[in-house]
């Protein structure tokens, strides 16, 4: 992936309440995606990130981190990434715009395309956190994806 408005405006039309939030793609590449969440419209009650918007922040980057890593129009045409479990760490208040980026090796990007193919799906983990504009750490998530044959 290189054109990050083409995949911004995608996600956008697929999950409508994204463009809402303002979050956009700035990075994506197999393995990695990076997802900006900006503080406005994202702000809670008391001044700070809403948990939710944060939450969907690094949620989101299990379909894009998938899109970036697997042939999804080609060889894995058909597949979808699913989200089954989530964990997140709310580490500190976010202020301000933050980044939200999720991570899997790519040794488990191999690993995933061979049992899709074998069994029609696979799960996979995917460690994400958030960071402001300084580089603190503001929360980190664990989830459980899946990839998985729907048609």
């Amino acid at each position: 992936m290189t054109n990050f408005e083409a995949e911004t405006q995608a996600m956008h039309q697929l999950i409508p309440i994204l463009g809402h939030m303002g979050i956009r793609v700035v990075d994506a590449g197999p393995g990695h995606a990076t997802v900006e969440l900006p503080a406005a419209p994202n702000g809670n009650h008391f001044g700070v990130l809403y948990a939710g918007s944060l939450f969907t922040a690094c949620e989101v980057l299990g379909g894009i981190v998938p899109r970036a890593s697997f042939d999804l129009e080609g060889e894995l045409a058909g597949y979808v990434p699913l989200v089954k479990t989530a964990e997140i760490n709310y580490l500190r208040p976010g202020l301000g715009d933050v980044q939200a980026r999720g991570t899997i090796t790519p040794e488990e990007i191999d690993r995933v395309r061979a049992e899709a193919l074998e069994t029609g799906k696979s799960n996979f983990v995917m460690e994400t956190e958030i960071v402001d504009g300084q580089g603190t750490v503001i929360a980190t998530m664990r989830a459980t994806n899946q990839l998985r044959k729907m048609v």
